[in-house]
């Protein structure tokens, strides 16, 4: 864990140089400037040497080709919630802020439509800020991208008729509260166009993530008159409008989605590929097969089977970021009500067995939810979260016995000894070569150390997301990746009514944490109050069961370079080159 937590800092203290710059605090205004010289933005702001050639021209045209996964479930920004569906969109769209290239593959973050913005602290608390737009920049049809744009994109966001999982990206900024839960109208939300190239938004509070927030797919900017009365406005190319450095050409459905550079974007002469193609793939067999034969430029999956022979050869590269693969328990269930049942499941996982002998990719087990690297009140060179919060549950191989032995008096304890009397259960999964052997290890497990029966299902993406959100399952496979460093995009979403609270999980104790975390902008008031939101929802609710701090495999062939990668787990095509 040490040495995950040392490589994970490192990136993200990069990461971070411009969110914590511009959030510091002070009574005075604060001011971020993107460089002057609008097409050279990323390799002046970074000092990229690979950014700066891109500046120069890319070279022969030449087309990449992708597979992240099979069907995204949306690409309307707003409405998508996977990673896959969130790194299109943001190949497709961008925000105030951008990630570029840092010279070493690694995402840093920096001004994108916005030119410039000012911050000033109010004296009630809540603190303003002002952007002022780029010049020259468009959506993909030519029309001017206005800040107008963002009011209407952010007032959709949170309107609780939008249904977005991820309204609450959003909720630091004034008369959200009111507008989410329907007692105000979204136009009382404290965002304001003062003209077109100028966007006021107020917070409550200072928000540490704020800048990064901006660059989150589901807060990037769609256009009114394209989006109102068109439910089916991206599953066409024509009627996608989109203001990034590429747009959709294509969607064959169940197959690709190409995309080619936006002849509108401000920088789209640093560009590199001409196309990028999506290819849209379930089958890891099947990805592999296509990227030895160079249909595929680059993989993110390999069947399990191949993993040892492929980390061997170096042909697969390992990348950190900030993400916890979880088991969830439907909370709402008659068996799974019952905490100390859950805590029994959670217990009766053998976590070392499972990165060692099944996942295979580096991941390190996890003995809590938030995983190593996401920074506490100290910063990112100081001790982390997961340091400070400490361990809920051993994870060495020695740690396993006891841990059975608790899980065991914990199903006696609640009313089956021995598993007797405890009823057939289901464990739901996505079609996907490692789910399923993880689910087939937890399904041992569970047999051997409780006694009780565990079926398995696995759905297809798009229908396992919905059967999980709806509730319609006892236990479920589930990950979460940070959306920005900071712990409260892990625990926030276990607030009753979230968007993304898969578990039906509620607690007036653990929204009371959340509640007081939110209220603050002083470090360790924030981080006292995560903490012991943590310790409810792991320590004493035992919601989830945590299983490894993730690692990201990926394949890139060999004659492409330029890609660079965030800690979010968002990789970016977009300045590649082909040798």
């Amino acid at each position: 864990m040490n040495k995950m937590k040392k490589l994970m800092s490192a990136t993200l203290a990069s990461a971070m140089v411009l969110s914590l710059a511009a959030c510091g605090g002070g009574s005075t205004a604060e001011t971020t400037a993107a460089p002057a010289g609008e097409t050279t933005a990323q390799a002046e702001t970074t000092g990229s040497e690979e950014t700066a050639a891109a500046a120069e021209g890319q070279g022969e045209a030449f087309d990449l080709t992708v597979c992240l996964a099979s069907e995204p479930q949306s690409i309307d920004p707003a409405l998508n919630s996977t990673l896959d569906g969130g790194t299109m969109i943001s190949h497709m769209f961008e925000g105030m802020t951008k990630w570029v290239d840092d010279g070493e593959g690694n995402a840093v973050l920096v001004p994108g439509q916005a030119e410039s913005w000012e911050k000033t602290p109010n004296e009630d608390g809540t603190v303003t800020y002002v952007f002022k737009m780029r010049d020259g920049i468009k959506w993909s049809d030519g029309k001017d991208v206005t800040a107008g744009d963002f009011e209407y994109s952010w007032k959709r966001l949170a309107n609780p008729e939008t249904t977005s999982d991820y309204c609450y990206m959003i909720d630091m900024i004034k008369g959200y509260a009111e507008v989410a839960d329907g007692s105000a109208d979204p136009d009382t939300l404290a965002v304001k166009a003062i003209d077109d190239k100028t966007l006021e938004v107020v917070l409550t509070y200072d928000c540490p993530y704020f800048e990064e927030v901006l660059a989150f797919p589901a807060v990037l900017p769609v256009r009114q008159d394209v989006v109102e009365g068109n439910d089916e406005w991206t599953y066409d190319a024509a009627n996608y409008i989109s203001n990034g450095a590429y747009r959709m050409k294509e969607w064959s459905h169940n197959a690709y989605i190409l995309t080619e550079k936006n002849e509108n974007y401000y920088a789209v002469d640093e560009l590199g590929p001409e196309t990028i193609k999506y290819t849209l793939l379930d089958d890891e067999n099947a990805m592999l097969a296509a990227y030895k034969s160079g249909e595929l430029d680059f993989i993110q999956s390999v069947p399990m089977d191949e993993l040892p022979n492929y980390l061997a050869s170096g042909e697969l590269d390992i990348k950190e970021y900030l993400g916890t693969y979880y088991v969830c328990f439907n909370t709402e269930d008659e068996v799974f009500s019952d905490p100390r049942v859950r805590k029994a499941f959670s217990l009766a996982i053998d976590r070392h067995y499972i990165v060692e002998n099944v996942s295979q990719s580096g991941e390190v087990p996890a003995s809590g939810y938030v995983p190593a690297g996401v920074s506490d009140a100290e910063g990112p060179s100081g001790d982390d979260f997961r340091t400070v919060g400490g361990d809920y549950y051993g994870v060495a191989e020695e740690d396993y016995e006891k841990n059975c032995e608790e899980a065991r008096a914990l199903l006696a304890e609640a009313g089956y000894p021995d598993g007797k009397g405890f009823p057939t259960v289901e464990y739901l999964y996505n079609t996907a070569d490692n789910h399923k052997k993880i689910g087939e290890a937890l399904q041992n497990m569970w047999q051997e150390v409780l006694g009780v029966t565990v079926t398995l299902n696995n759905q297809d993406w798009n229908v396992f997301l919905e059967t999980r959100k709806q509730g319609n399952y006892q236990i479920a496979r589930n990950g979460w990746v940070a959306d920005y460093n900071d712990p409260c995009t892990f625990l926030d979403m276990w607030y009753t009514g979230g968007g993304n609270n898969d578990a039906q999980y509620s607690n007036p104790e653990y929204d009371a944490q959340i509640d007081a975390a939110k209220a603050t902008s002083v470090p360790e008031e924030r981080m006292k109050a995560f903490h012991a939101a943590e310790d409810i929802l792991i320590g004493q609710d035992n919601v989830l069961a945590p299983i490894y701090f993730n690692t990201q495999p990926y394949m890139l062939a060999d004659d492409v370079s330029g890609m660079y990668y965030n800690p979010l787990g968002f990789f970016f095509f977009g300045y590649t080159s082909k040798n």
